[in-house]
This record gives structure tokens, C-alpha cells and sequence, in this order.
């Protein structure tokens, strides 16, 4: 079985282009089980966030280009739209890449926490979807262990760094004292949240949080002394804001051109910070040309992320050593496991061919036969039996110059290196296909 990680990040395609090949939240199980449908694919997870989209396949010989087609045909796209885009890892690689992703050094901010806990969720997602078997879910409590020493044995996680944080950070630029600003914040999942947090440690005690859930938007809002609205009465709310952060999975955009512009006529000009951190949008990208709108993206949050990264590399150059070592451990293991599984069909084979020879000779036993003969017979004819096959391949391989067979075959069987003179000669006694001795109760008298 092989692993195969297929994606498109932060790093290979913009914000437009991830946004169209973003599986929406509701579609993902259903997404995963038609997955499980395409020819080889014999396990499937999904990642799909504001900055990545990636599929974690174990698979049996399954092509790169048809989980392309069906990602596009899924989405309803054409997938020369986003072709180009795409990377993907095999093997050990593909390990690699996962435990990066769960320790957050691919993130947009080195080292950010939060991808761990979307990694989590996806592959809770993918166990619920059946989705996912023994190589995968492996895979995924490795990478987690690994994660945790990561956080654990490194400074990787000091002062943790999110997309919330350098939205936050960039905010701080342009207000110099936040104290008296007003903060709008549309959704209530975990980015808002960290952005609340940020916010509230910045000194903003004017926070208002929408969300279609007003449950969820309260139980965000009253951590930081704030209010709750529904997304309904966010135009109402708009003129007062100063601030206002997107983070919502909603596939169509909340805010548009024409309720930013009677909020900034409200305002008096006076100019408002945006930032959306959702992916698709959630505001239009016209309100950007707005004048006394500032709006930014995840993609426009570089600098503050850049600064991050290189406060960090000392502290991810020892991450990715641990990560390196638990690649390589990881793929021991699969190939330990894979051994196993060899190891008990070739066990089965054998004691198939025991018991056939055993009931042979208990039926010759109770019609008579001499036990002795009947012994001796059965012994040559299971050697026989278990050397034919391997006797014939080794006799293969050396013809065709594949010399480290025999050497394979010390190993296993082991035998020393002195005694390699002798096989010639045993070659010689075994280059005939081995017969089976006959079981009758009569001795031979050849």
C-alpha cells in the first residue's frame, strides 16, 4: 500500500484560486465516500482551510491525474484551471509533509497552532465518513505524537503565532492606541476567537461578534466582555466599527460594496481596517476600492508573518530533525507492518501444504501403508514441496544477473558465508523440478 499527499497551499495558488477549490464543510463526507469509489483508493482524509486544500490517500497504484479529475470534476471545474497548482508528495515524503503540516511549519506562520487542531478535526471527519483504515489513521496519531514533541522539545511554540495574530499585529500599525476602538467580528469558530483574544490583550473592549449561531456568537463574545449580533443586523453595526475581521465558512460573501459604502458615508470617512481571513471571501473584494477602506487578506498578511519566520527558523531547523526522524521511523513501521501481513499469507501457504501431505499420509497409514516409508515420504516430499518455488526464482534472478538474491537467501535461511562454496553443487542435485516421493506402503528399489 502507498501514501500519496495531493494539495494546493498558500504557497502555489492564490486566494482566488483556493477559494474555488475549496470543499465546503457540508460537502466533505459525502466528498470522502465518493472518493473511496475511484479505482485503487483504498483510504482518503481531507484538509480544506483558508490557506490549504490537501488529500492524504493510501492507495494501490492510483494515479496523480485521476484524484486531479475527480477534485475538479467534484468542485464542477476544469481542472486546467488549477492544474499548475497542485503539488504532491509520495512514500516517505508524503509523511513528511503531513507531520510539517501538524507541527505548522508549512503554515502562512511558521510554527501556528491552529492547523493541528484542523488537522484533527479533518481526520475525525474522515474516521466518521469510513474513510479511513489502518495505514492512515496510523499515520495520523504518529503525526500528532510527533506535533506534541515538537511543541514539547522546541521553542517552535513560544509566544504561539496565528493568522488572527498577524491580523491583530497589522491593526496595531495603524491604530496606535486600540483603546477606544471599536472591533466588528463576523463568525465565531476558532480564527475569531484567537482574533478576540488578540484583540482584548491589544486593549479593545468594544468587541462585537456576529455569527448566525447567536448561541456561539455569546459564548465568543462574553470571554472578552463583548456583544453578541446576528449576521442580519451587521449592516446596523457596520458605522460604529473601526475594525472589522471575516472569518465565516459561508460560500457566499456577507459583506458587500454597497453596505460598506452607506457604513462609510455613516462614519464620515472616517477610515475602517478590514481583514478577511475566510477562504472563499466574506467580503467582496470591490470593497476594497472603496476610498477609507483599508481591506486586506490572508495573502497580504506577509510582512508581519515573514518577521515570525524569522524569529523562528533556530526553533524549526531542530523541528524539522524531530520530523525527519519520525518520517523514517513511521515508514519502518508501515514496512514492518506490511511484513507482517506478507509473513502470515506465506504462513498460510505453508501449513495449506503441511496439512494436505499430513491428510495424504494418514489415509496411506489407515490403508496400511508402513509408517516408516510413509515418513520418510512425506519429509522429501514436503522439502520438495517448500523448495520448488524458491529454488526455481533464485535460479531466475542469478540468470539474470540479479546476484543479491543468493545473498537474500543466506540472510533469511541464515546461512554463513563459508558455505556459499556449496551451492553449486546443491544446485546442481536440485536443477531438476523436485518430485514428490511416491506414499505407498512399499519401500522404493531405486
Amino acid at each position: 500500500m502507498a501514501l500519496l499527499v495531493l494539495g494546493i497551499n498558500h504557497r502555489t495558488a492564490s486566494v482566488e484560486t483556493r477559494e474555488r477549490v475549496a470543499f465546503p464543510d457540508r460537502e466533505q463526507a459525502s466528498a470522502l465516500s465518493n472518493a473511496l469509489q475511484l479505482p485503487g483508493v483504498a483510504e482518503i482524509a481531507l484538509l480544506s482551510t483558508c490557506n490549504r486544500t490537501e488529500l492524504y490517500v493510501s492507495h494501490e497504484d492510483v494515479g496523480v491525474e485521476s484524484l486531479i479529475e475527480w477534485w475538479g470534476a467534484w468542485l464542477d471545474l476544469d481542472t486546467e484551471s488549477f492544474r499548475d497548482n497542485v503539488y504532491s508528495y509520495h512514500g516517505q515524503e508524503a509523511v513528511r509533509h503531513v507531520m510539517r503540516v501538524a507541527c505548522g511549519l508549512d503554515s502562512m506562520v511558521l510554527g501556528e497552532p491552529q492547523v493541528l487542531g484542523q488537522l484533527k478535526e479533518a481526520y475525525s471527519l474522515a474516521f466518521g465518513a469510513g474513510s479511513t483504515g489502518t495505514i492512515l489513521s496510523r499515520l495520523f496519531e504518529y503525526a500528532f505524537s510527533v506535533a506534541k514533541r515538537v511543541r514539547t522539545d522546541t521553542a517552535i511554540g513560544e509566544n504561539p503565532v496565528s493568522v488572527a495574530y498577524a491580523a491583530v499585529s497589522m491593526a496595531r500599525h495603524i491604530f496606535s492606541d486600540m483603546r477606544d476602538n471599536t472591533a466588528l467580528l463576523i463568525g465565531a469558530g476558532q480564527t475569531v476567537e484567537l482574533v478576540a483574544q488578540h484583540l482584548y490583550e491589544a486593549g479593545v473592549r468594544d468587541i462585537v461578534v456576529a455569527n448566525r449561531s447567536l448561541d456561539r456568537a455569546e459564548m465568543v463574545a462574553s470571554r472578552f466582555g463583548g456583544r453578541s449580533i446576528s449576521l442580519a443586523v451587521v449592516p446596523d453595526e457596520l458605522p460604529a466599527a473601526d475594525i472589522v475581521i471575516a472569518s465565516t465558512g459561508s460560500q457566499l460573501p456577507i459583506l458587500g460594496k454597497g453596505a460598506v459604502e452607506k457604513a462609510i458615508r455613516k462614519r464620515k470617512h472616517r477610515p475602517v481596517f478590514m481583514v478577511d481571513l475566510a477562504v472563499p471571501r466574506d467580503i467582496e473584494p470591490e470593497v476594497g476600492r472603496l476610498d477609507d477602506v483599508f481591506l486586506y487578506t490572508v495573502d497580504d498578511l506577509h510582512g508581519v508573518i515573514e518577521e515570525n519566520r524569522r524569529s523562528r527558523e533556530g526553533a524549526a531547523e531542530e523541528a524539522e530533525n524531530l520530523i525527519r526522524e519520525g518520517a523514517s521511523d513511521f515508514m519502518y513501521q508501515l514496512r514492518a507492518l506490511d511484513a507482517v501481513a506478507t509473513l502470515k499469507q506465506f504462513r498460510g501457504e505453508i501449513e495449506n501444504v503441511r496439512d494436505a501431505e499430513l491428510d495424504k499420509a494418514l489415509r496411506s497409514l489407515a490403508s496400511g501403508g508402513d509408517p516408516e516409508t510413509l515418513l520418510r515420504s512425506m519429509a522429501r516430499s514436503l522439502t520438495n514441496k517448500f523448495l520448488h518455488q524458491p529454488t526455481v526464482q533464485v535460479r531466475r534472478a542469478t540468470a539474470e544477473g540479479r546476484i543479491e538474491v543468493t545473498d537474500w537467501l543466506r540472510e533469511l535461511h541464515g546461512i554463513e558465508a563459508a558455505e556459499h562454496a556449496n551451492a553449486a553443487e546443491v544446485g546442481d542435485q536440485s536443477s531438476e523440478t523436485p518430485q514428490e516421493e511416491p506414499t505407498s506402503g512399499t519401500r522404493s528399489t531405486s
